[in-house]
């Protein structure tokens, strides 16, 4: 892949050197070769998703953002719309949508994949060269929690920095538990990695383990229920390396449904295991006043930050504690 920061370093030292053999120095080119290499903090660009009857139109952008992955650290991050993980999108089983990316980045092609529909990727996930953008048309056909991301090559470059989220696309019938649901949330596991090292990406370890993007909003902000709720949890684990081993500290899983599908339904679990880009549905009843951890059972990742609470009140409201997390 080419490196355009590599190349213009270079030709920075080409001018530098030339510039000796001259009386004059060169600021002003030196000045813009600098401000080119200045790195990109593109604002956020809201998604635009609209429907009309079955048909949703959807747009989105691929752009480069800095975001909060820890306490006051940040990564430099190729995003959707500015944040990691990019916007939840939500329609239903049967809707036709009509997609379209726009690639505000200037340096690099992106695309989209999204698991949710059956197409050709050679078609209808082909990249998109910097500030251009292409529309799509796709049928979302299967009920579920579906990864998508950027599938442009090397894809684990893309995803690594940032390229990611969350479709659901809700069964034409609903779900059995529909009518007993009280609370439902959205949850994305991911990684992050030695910014933009592709080698750590490779083969590496990750430096966090996240939900959400980063280790610590569902700790400061908990997930919130009321005694007697039944939580509905929409979980995707999108990876790109790790697996998860889903968890609820002090519950056990009434239902689970595989991948988000109605026909996958599943009783009684203790962890839902979700290799990557996997989903489910999760639904849990909580009885008790207190503070439910929520983890990955795979406690070198969730000691690495995938950690959040499900605060239950008997009111539903926060009681503003800090969080005590025994695990």
């Amino acid at each position: 892949m080419f490196n355009w920061k590599l190349y213009l370093v270079v030709i920075l030292g080409f001018v530098i050197i030339l510039s000796g053999f001259y009386a004059n120095p060169i600021p002003l080119i030196e000045e813009e070769l600098e401000s080119a290499l200045e790195t990109l903090n593109q604002p956020p660009v809201e998604p635009v998703i609209l429907r009309e009857g079955n048909t949703v139109h959807i747009e989105m952008t691929a752009q480069v953002t800095n975001v909060e992955i820890s306490t006051g650290v940040f990564y430099n991050a190729w995003t959707f719309n500015g944040t990691v993980p990019g916007p939840v999108i939500r329609v239903k089983q049967g809707d036709t949508l009509h997609f379209t990316l726009n690639n505000m980045d200037p340096n690099m092609p992106h695309s989209m994949d999204f698991h949710a529909v059956e197409t050709s990727p050679s078609k209808n996930f082909v990249d998109i060269m910097p500030l251009e953008h292409r529309s799509f048309t796709y049928a979302a056909n299967r009920p579920g929690v579906f990864m998508y991301h950027c599938g442009t090559a090397p894809v684990l470059e893309h995803i690594a920095n940032g390229m990611y989220g969350v479709i659901i696309v809700e069964p034409k019938d609903g779900y059995p538990t529909d009518s007993e649901v009280d609370r439902e949330y959205t949850i994305v596991q991911s990684e992050w990695y030695a910014e933009h090292d592709f080698n750590a990406f490779l083969d590496g370890s990750p430096e966090y383990v996240v939900f959400n993007g980063d280790d610590f909003t569902l700790k400061e902000h908990p997930l919130l229920a009321k005694v007697g709720d039944r939580v509905r949890i929409y979980i995707n684990n999108v990876g790109p390396n790790r697996v998860s081993s889903f968890h609820i500290v002090g519950t056990i899983m009434d239902r689970v449904y595989t991948d988000g599908n109605p026909k996958n339904m599943l009783y009684g679990l203790q962890t839902v295991m979700l290799p990557a880009s996997g989903g489910a549905v999760i639904e849990v009843v909580v009885n008790e006043e207190g503070d439910y951890p929520i983890v990955t059972h795979q406690f070198n990742d969730a000691t690495k930050g995938a950690s959040g609470i499900l605060r239950v009140t008997a009111d539903g409201l926060d009681t503003g504690e800090e969080p005590a997390m025994s695990h």
